[in-house]
């Protein structure tokens, strides 16, 4: 394959990672906010339990758009090249995250505001659904071989760095001003930033070169009319049990930085800052985790990283809460710290055990669905189902819907099988690529 040196992989790399964390920082940035503020922001009429629930119901409504944006962008992706389609998501997904800095709050213009933020985040979980399958595909396509799994590594960091840069924005923003000036106007600097953030972004993906695999495929004409059908046709099976080996990760990924803020702040009456530091520190072991599950898959394998990982989710889910209620904040520093280690090393090698599952000519496309169905099941839902959970049952409820997503989770990697040595382009029939024989 044309175009693979060492130069070229770093650029690559960079490209993918730093577009991811782009994204991802803009993702997080409205999860810390939706904990933190957007109650007493959007929803005060609403008072402080139920704004709580609807500020956690704008965040899941992203996770609704994200199979669509998979779709949309996915097609593009399978049609036109990944770096081109990765250039409209960054672009989206950064317009979107500045519109919510911008946003007048409820006291301003009424019911408008919730409405005008729900818009903005479907506008977010298109531009995340149809990210995360190019970025993937951009470091795994030009990996070599026995390197996909530390090469795929890249866009997998993303997430990591991007918690800790969401929390530490906040916290410096909440630090350097009043309580009330970081709720009125404070809250707003993150999602303004990004702006800056998306400029970087769009400089480091303009200036690399389109996949060599992709530039093979279209040599040999196998680029699909419809790479949806072609995906969901062929290749439904493989997709739904990805999708499950990976919901555990998501669902402690989301539930540690999202609902354990609101959690640790509102209930167990953590401090903001302390809470937000601690976020910082999980986001740098989130990346840790995750760059060592895809070292590690290179020599291990893929599936046996993911059920490593599924593992170590059930322990940490049923010992999550008893643990953090004894009170004090190490312990919610430690299960914080844990859940996100658990949920980096199975997605440590889940670019490139996803990509390697699917043929290259609906790879984009397949593997942004399987992904994104993943941040449905584990990232969506636990959130939403948190408060009830806990209002009706008490928070062990909640580690043990946690662990029976890991159950899930182990159960579809268990069926699944390794793909560390497929080739990532296979023969044609009939102009296209062959798919696997678990495939068929």
């Amino acid at each position: 394959m044309t175009g693979d040196t060492t130069p070229t992989r770093r650029r690559v790399a960079a490209a993918s990672f730093v577009g991811t964390m782009i994204e991802f920082y803009d993702f997080f940035c409205y999860g810390t906010a939706a904990a933190l503020v957007f109650p007493s922001v959007f929803f005060p009429a609403l008072g402080s339990a139920a704004g709580t629930v609807a500020a956690m119901a704008t965040f899941a409504v992203a996770f609704v758009a994200r199979p669509l944006g998979s779709a949309l962008f996915g097609h593009l992706g399978d049609r036109l090249g990944r770096k081109r389609t990765l250039i409209y998501t960054l672009t989206l997904m950064g317009l979107a995250t500045f519109g919510v800095g911008l946003l007048p709050g409820a006291a301003t213009i009424g019911v408008a505001a919730p409405v005008i933020l729900v818009g903005l985040r479907l506008l977010q979980g298109l531009a995340v659904g149809g990210e995360w399958g190019g970025a993937a595909l951009l470091a795994v396509e030009y990996a070599p071989e026995g390197r996909r799994g530390r090469q795929g590594m890249y866009p997998q960091l993303g997430p990591g760095v991007a918690v800790a840069l969401s929390s530490a924005t906040f916290l410096a923003s909440g630090l350097l001003m009043s309580r009330e000036a970081f709720l009125e106007w404070g809250w707003r600097v993150p999602f303004l930033v990004s702006v800056v953030l998306l400029g970087v972004g769009l400089f480091v993906r303009l200036r690399i070169a389109e996949t060599p695999v992709f530039h093979e495929l279209l040599a040999r004409g196998g680029r699909p009319a419809a790479p949806v059908r072609t995906a969901l046709a062929g290749h439904s099976r493989s997709i739904l049990l990805a999708g499950g080996a990976l919901s555990a990760a998501f669902g402690l990924n989301y539930l540690g930085t999202v609902y354990l803020t609101n959690y640790a702040t509102g209930v167990l009456r953590v401090p903001m800052p302390t809470m937000l530091g601690l976020g910082v520190l999980g986001g740098v072991l989130l990346a840790l985790a995750t760059g060592f599950g895809a070292w590690v898959s290179d020599r291990a394998g893929r599936r046996r990283v993911v059920l490593l990982g599924n593992a170590a989710a059930v322990v940490v889910s049923l010992a999550l809460f008893p643990v953090i209620d004894a009170g004090g904040v190490p312990r919610v520093g430690l299960m914080l710290g844990l859940s996100l280690i658990a949920g980096g090393l199975t997605l440590g090698p889940a670019a490139a055990y996803v990509a390697e599952l699917f043929p290259t000519e609906c790879r984009y496309t397949a593997s942004g669905i399987c992904y994104n169905l993943a941040t449905i099941v584990g990232g969506a839902v636990p959130p939403v189902l948190a408060g009830a959970l806990l209002a009706s049952y008490g928070s062990w409820a909640i580690g043990v819907m946690m662990a029976a997503l890991g159950v899930l989770g182990l159960a579809c990697a268990y069926v699944l099988p390794d793909t560390r040595d497929r080739s990532l382009l296979g023969p044609l029939e009939s102009g296209r690529p062959v798919a696997s024989a678990d495939d068929r």
